[in-house]
């Protein structure tokens, strides 16, 4: 089973940590570090998924990765 990815990110323009949930459109939040931001947006998605199961909004699988970084050789 898969979860949803989550990207943290600093923010010069909010001053601290952003996290965001790509497949759920919306879903962020932010904090002074970069464990507070999880914490928040772990919050946040759980609410996301709840009000849309509540009102029978379609829920996304999760799908979005992150691009892999890839290593070459230096020839």
């Amino acid at each position: 089973m898969s979860d949803y990815t989550i990207d943290i990110f600093w923010s010069d323009e909010d001053g601290g940590y952003v996290a965001v949930v790509p497949d759920l459109p919306g879903c962020s939040a932010g904090g002074p570090t970069p464990q507070e931001a999880l914490d928040q947006v772990l919050v946040a998605k759980a609410g996301w998924l709840e009000v849309a199961r509540e009102r029978g909004y379609d829920i996304p699988e999760p799908r979005y990765r992150p691009p892999t970084a890839t290593r070459t050789a230096a020839g």
